[in-house]
């Protein structure tokens, strides 16, 4: 029985599959199984996956369309290992990651981990930018697996790790937005601990273009009052300032008409994401570009949190169904 089940849910994306695949036939430590659950996809990866049958032990599962928190569900039910182990299929795992995952247990045991993402040197420049904008303690404040926090790490489903225990312990995802961050949250409700390896990084590619990258960060900023409806010591004021930023902006262009100089304090800031990017990436393109996807990551996800805020906190309307969950991952992708 091999000690880690990997189990990925895919939803019509054959071709990144196939590297996310590579990736982990490349892994030094190769004490895991690979569970695909195909999720009502169009464009199957069956074939793929059986073609690394001889250097993974992989299982293929397809199912109808039921959304991403019961294909991870599924896999688990499936899965022969002692610790179950999330990526999204738009991941690349470095060779070592295992080997790195293995020996942090082994040394600090929980039963919950989650790892950081970071950006491949065959990423494009705008996947680099989204990569900043996305991990930068001047876009999120380091609460995705950054250098610095401002509120207890909580893993998420593109690079996280449960033990069976904590499976059997939480009945593992549901069908709510923030799906990880609710079974994180419920992880530590049971008394179980869990923790962050900064080692056991993925390159996340996410998505390639603003437009998706903006629905994406949407639905993360509706996901956060979800949250709060379940959790309500989850929202941190920390989770404001992205809607906060978003006000300051529309305040910022308003009085510009009257008062040009107030627009200073936003090229302020707009300079410092490039600087930040910039000086990180040693590319001044990416640099600009992060200045567009800083703007796109902020107020995207700051709509997201007003327009939830309003309809479920304001006006008390329920949670979304699942049937909703998944049609707005479905548009997502």
């Amino acid at each position: 029985m091999p000690y880690f089940s990997v189990i990925i849910p895919v939803y019509n994306r054959p071709d990144e599959m196939k590297e996310l695949l590579a990736s982990l036939a490349a892994q030094t430590m190769t004490d895991f199984e690979v569970i695909v659950v195909e999720d009502g996809s169009t464009e199957r990866c069956e074939d793929l996956v059986k073609s690394y049958s001889d250097t993974l032990s992989t299982r293929y599962f397809y199912k109808p369309n039921t959304g991403q928190s019961d294909s991870r569900n599924i896999g688990m039910g499936m899965a022969t290992g002692d610790y179950f182990v999330f990526f999204d299929s738009d991941c690349l795992i470095p060779a070592d990651y295992f080997d790195i995952v293995s020996r942090r247990l082994k040394e600090n045991y929980t039963d919950c981990y989650g790892g950081p993402d970071a950006a491949h040197e065959s990423f494009t420049d705008t996947q680099k930018a989204i990569n900043h904008s996305m991990t930068s303690f001047f876009t999120t404040g380091g609460i995705r697996g950054g250098k610095k926090q401002m509120e207890k790490f909580c893993p998420r489903s593109f690079n996280m790790g449960i033990s069976r225990k904590a499976y059997e312990a939480t009945g593992g995802f549901r069908d709510t937005l923030g799906e990880d961050i609710d079974l994180s949250t419920r992880i530590r409700k049971a008394g179980l601990d869990t923790q962050l390896i900064r080692e056991a990084f993925v390159y996340h590619k996410r998505r390639v273009d603003l437009s998706k990258f903006c629905k994406q960060v949407h639905i993360f900023g509706q996901a956060r009052i979800s949250l709060y409806q379940q959790h309500p010591e989850s929202l941190k004021i920390v989770h404001f300032a992205p809607a906060a930023f978003t006000v300051f902006v529309i305040c910022m262009l308003v009085l510009s008409f009257w008062y040009p100089w107030v627009l200073v304090l936003l090229a302020a800031y707009l300079i410092i994401l490039f600087a930040d990017s910039a000086i990180k990436y040693k590319n001044l393109k990416i640099g600009f570009l992060s200045i567009a996807t800083g703007l796109v990551q902020l107020i995207g996800y700051g709509t997201g949190f007003i327009k939830a805020f309003w309809q479920k906190v304001i006006l008390r309307r329920k949670p979304e169904t699942r049937e909703r969950i998944k049609n707005m991952y479905n548009k997502e992708n």
